[in-house]
């Protein structure tokens, strides 16, 4: 992966107050949000105009860890992602930018 953004999942989020009681998790709605926000911030896509292709969560994110946006821009257009945390990959999948409809 040739681009990465750093994100330490908030340990006092208050998603983690219903995600689940006892054994906090961040949900993956949130997770996608972020790491979307995070490529379009780094590329200058717009994600209005964006498809999200496909999305696999492999592994939780929990309070207080340090993840990793990795993307890359692919040869057919598309921006491939993996979200990880050390050498466990939490996330991976792909958005493919488009034109304002």
């Amino acid at each position: 992966m040739n681009n990465a953004i750093h994100w330490a999942v908030p340990p006092d989020h208050p998603v983690f107050a219903g995600h689940f009681p006892g054994t906090p998790i961040l949900p993956g709605a949130m997770l996608l949000d972020t790491a979307l926000h995070a490529i379009a911030a780094a590329t200058g896509i717009a994600l209005d105009t964006c498809d999200i292709s496909s999305v696999k969560f492999l592994s939780p994110a929990r309070p207080g860890e340090e993840l990793m946006i990795q993307h890359i821009l692919s040869a057919g257009g598309a921006i491939r992602f993996d979200i990880v945390a050390g050498t466990r990959k939490i996330a991976s999948g792909s958005i493919v930018p488009g034109s304002p409809v």
